[in-house]
């Protein structure tokens, strides 16, 4: 087996594992495909009956499962909170050893899924947390609560970095900075259609490091084995991707990969299923 280039589809995507692997439970089939059509239409986009249509159930069996569509939304909501942190984070720190380029390794997953879905496709919970943040608290909680476990885990890698970054570094501070960085290249390249902003925001945080690095005298040794400029304002070719299947045959060399079977059964499936 072949690990994809990129495991982040593979994680977001969780229920067409789970229908792989459970075809016969509706409830998972339900979640599956409103976690597929809240990306691509927003929560109010999406109709339930697109849901029961796609799905292929009726109404009886949605209301069984989820009360509302809001319950709906909460269920989706629980389940990117469940999945993806071990999904995505893992597969950054499996993919580096080094703590800072696991931040890196990281932004590559996104890079690739954008590359990978013709920008159609960035992140999932940030789409969704700016439609659905005033109005349902249930939700709210659960987006706060996603963030917050994604800050302590970049933290903490940012914590093991240790004297390569100047020692009064809020890590805190650094981490929400990094995820805010992948959050607003993700939105600039999907509104571009371009992977150059996603590029040159990379490189700029990459520069902020290398200068603290030297604030230090402890490299922090920053790479250009992807290919692409590591620092602003190196020459490179602008690159705007084809939607659809055609952007599967761009190459994103440097994309952090889950390798097939060390992130357990259920990790192994989802990345099959890319």
């Amino acid at each position: 087996m072949t690990a994809p280039s990129t495991g982040l589809d593979s994680a977001i995507h969780f229920v067409e594992c789970l229908v792989n692997t459970m075809a016969s439970d509706t409830r998972n089939r339900i979640l599956s495909v409103a976690a597929r059509l809240f990306e691509a239409n927003g929560f109010e986009g999406t109709a339930v009956a697109a849901i029961l249509r796609e799905a292929d159930v009726n109404s009886g069996s949605l209301y069984h499962f989820f009360p509302s569509k809001e319950a709906l939304l909460v269920a989706v909501l629980e389940k990117y909170v469940e999945v993806l942190e071990p999904a995505l984070l893992g597969a950054a720190e499996r993919a580096a050893d080094d703590p800072i380029e696991r931040v890196f390794a990281l932004l590559e997953l996104y890079r690739g899924r954008l590359l990978v879905s013709g920008f159609s496709r960035g992140c999932p919970v940030g789409d969704l947390s700016l439609e659905i943040a005033s109005r349902f608290p249930e939700a709210r909680h659960l987006v706060d609560a996603y963030f917050e476990s994604w800050t302590g885990r970049v933290e903490s890698w940012l914590v093991a970095a240790g004297d390569r970054l100047p020692s009064g570094t809020d890590r805190h501070a650094l981490a929400t900075h990094a995820l805010s960085v992948l959050q607003g290249a993700v939105m600039q390249a999907r509104v571009s259609t371009s992977i150059d902003p996603f590029d040159d925001s990379v490189s700029q945080l990459r520069l902020l490091l290398e200068l603290s690095a030297d604030e230090t005298g402890v490299s922090v040794a920053l790479r250009s084995d992807t290919g692409r400029a590591p620092v602003a304002g190196a020459a490179r070719t602008r690159q705007s991707v084809p939607s659809g299947a055609a952007a599967s045959a761009v190459a994103t060399p440097g994309t952090a990969a889950l390798p097939a079977g060390e992130g357990g059964e259920d990790d192994d499936a989802w990345w099959r299923a890319w």
